[in-house]
């Protein structure tokens, strides 16, 4: 690693409180180890003064570069932005409330130096509620059956890449991008490095349900045809259903002389397939938003100030 510099992003939102110790925690390590560093801190539309601390810490380590985005676009996007404008050799992406503590990242580097493209952290074990290990959980394993590309399981955003890596990821400009997917899917050689996932430092997450419901829904429709194709399934076994209770219903009238009676089981049917019809409208509808928000050609992200960017 020596004579390579370094990048570090961290996306912040509402982040003022603890924006000191995470600063604090990465410049022990660019002393420990003599980097080279660049520390790209994101804004993402947070609600407090973190920008006002991003611009203060900005002159006490010249090394940091602070981007404030003009509304809050998403992790995900504040991720990107750091992608778009890092311009080191090693690239590092962790969070600002040191779950991913600093310290882990030497460790990692050194798969780089081995010659691995891309070293990500895989979750041993979470400090979170119950509530949440098991949505996470259930996410990575639903999303490594359905997807087209070979997802790590149990892994985050946490990792540290290549600039080679991070030049082909920017070549995918995907308008709801969830980027672990999009690395496992640029390929070269990757490993997963194991680590026990710390608890928050203070506050709390802002990955609300919602944020984290739209993130699951952009990584399977993203990197998974099956849902559409389900649809399908569905439309056949409908039918097959309706030609076997249509048999039943005949045979009843001709052959045994018994009179169909089934208002209930009409309206039964009714509301199942009604229902079935709106769901496979909504699965259609994810794919056509997705093709819309890609053919309509926005920006992905609104700088609304810098601090140390040319």
């Amino acid at each position: 690693m020596l004579g390579r510099k370094i990048s570090i992003i961290v996306p912040i939102y509402n982040s003022a409180e603890f924006m000191n110790a995470l600063t604090d925690a990465i410049e022990a390590e660019r002393i420990k180890n003599d980097w080279n560093l660049e520390l790209l801190l994101i804004d993402d539309g947070s609600r407090d003064n973190s920008y006002s601390k991003i611009k203060e810490l900005a002159l006490r380590f010249p090394y940091i570069k602070g981007f404030k985005l003009s509304r809050n676009f998403g992790h995900q996007i504040a991720v990107k932005t750091g992608l778009s404008h890092c311009t080191g050799d090693y690239i590092a992406i962790i969070d600002d409330d040191l779950q991913d503590p600093p310290a882990l990242l030497p460790g990692f580097f050194k798969y780089l130096d081995a010659g691995y493209e891309v070293a990500y952290g895989v979750r041993k074990k979470r400090k979170e509620s119950f509530f949440k290990r098991l949505s996470y959980d259930a996410f990575y394993r639903l999303l490594k059956q359905l997807s087209n590309t070979d997802i790590p399981l149990d892994s985050g955003d946490f990792c540290v890449m290549t600039r080679k890596v991070v030049q082909n990821m920017l070549k995918l400009q995907e308008k709801n991008p969830f980027l672990r997917g999009i690395r496992a899917w640029v390929g070269f050689k990757q490993i997963g490095v194991t680590y026990e996932r710390q608890a928050r430092i203070a506050g709390e997450s802002g990955y609300t349900l919602k944020k984290l419901f739209k993130i699951a829904l952009d990584g399977i429709f993203s990197f998974s045809s099956v849902p559409i194709r389900l649809i399908t399934l569905s439309g056949f076994l409908g039918l097959v259903f309706a030609l076997l209770y249509s048999v039943y219903i005949l045979y009843g009238a001709i052959v045994t002389g018994i009179e169909a009676k089934g208002f209930a089981s009409l309206v039964i049917l009714i509301s199942f397939f009604s229902s079935l019809m709106l769901i496979c409208i909504g699965i259609i509808g994810e794919y056509v938003v997705r093709i819309y928000d890609e053919v309509r050609n926005r920006p992905f992200v609104v700088i609304d100030e810098t601090v140390n960017v040319e």
